[in-house]
């Protein structure tokens, strides 16, 4: 063994429904080289010493959210987790809490994807004639794009579903994923579908049951900060109730753009090729 090279126990969920035993942790020991992530690991189980354990990824990279596991007490992209990083000669490997077990380490985010649905996360207009047959781009200066582009960055992963106290224990409750692309949406400018939105986000399942443990930000593999943006969108609620602000449309973070134009140079679309 070199001197880059070390062994490190994998501590690894196992499960088949089909066999109808109970979950149980299975032990396997890997040599991890300097940059082998969690998601190699698993790969070399998979290659040398079991074929049939069974998880979900796909990019490797950190951008298509598949990869999400509960690692050594917290929820991460396996992908983007070094065994070094971990610290620990032991890695405890779990399918993300909150969510049904399909099979070893892949869990079923059915859920998540449903309640992400029903805050409508795309653009809703009132021209829909325009909408499905645009004629041109809807305008928006990069000063209202800071408004949202932040929440943009979610991958579905699932890890701030998993983090979260209160979808422990409410199956209702939206979770911090839909709650926050519902934010994204109402926060853009561009959008006018203010109460088929707001609906869900402020149900009696939305905003108002966040008790702002902050364990999904803190879980967040891309910074999007999802508490942050349930706290926004209470704050944008608050400020309605109290008549300070009338308008249906989320208060900007930044000022009002007046006048705004856009830089010359910005160069010309290319013409059409079909």
């Amino acid at each position: 063994m070199s001197d880059l090279e070390k062994t490190v126990i994998f501590e690894v969920l196992r499960y088949d429904p089909e066999k109808g035993e109970a979950p149980r942790l299975q032990e396997f020991t890997v040599p991890a080289i300097k940059g082998m992530t969690v998601l190699d690991g698993l790969h070399w189980i998979k290659e040398n010493k079991d074929r049939t354990l069974a998880w979900r990824s796909s990019c490797r990279m950190g951008i298509c959210g598949s990869c999400g596991m509960f690692i050594n007490g917290l929820p991460r992209l396996a992908c983007t987790n070094q065994i070094s990083h971990l610290h620990s000669d032991r890695v405890v490997i779990k399918p993300l809490p909150n969510y049904d077990i399909i099979r070893d380490l892949v869990p079923d985010i059915e859920t998540m994807f449903g309640k992400h649905r029903a805050v409508k996360p795309y653009l809703i207009r009132n021209d829909q004639i325009e909408q499905n047959h645009p004629t041109a781009e809807y305008f928006q200066s990069e000063e209202e794009l800071v408004n949202y582009i932040q929440f943009a960055y979610c991958i579905k992963c699932g890890c701030c579903l998993s983090a979260c106290p209160t979808a422990a224990t409410s199956k209702n409750y939206l979770g911090p994923q839909a709650l926050t692309q519902g934010w994204r949406y109402l926060a853009d400018s561009r959008d006018e579908g203010y109460p088929e939105h707001a609906d869900e986000v402020y149900s009696s399942h939305g905003v108002y049951r966040c008790h702002f443990a902050g364990a999904c930000s803190q879980v967040c593999p891309k910074g999007v900060d999802p508490g942050l943006a349930i706290q926004l969108a209470k704050q944008d609620a608050f400020l309605k109730t109290i008549r300070i602000r009338k308008a249906k449309k989320a208060s900007a973070v930044t000022p009002p753009i007046q006048n705004w134009q856009p830089r010359a140079n910005i160069p010309k679309a290319p013409e059409p090729t079909v």
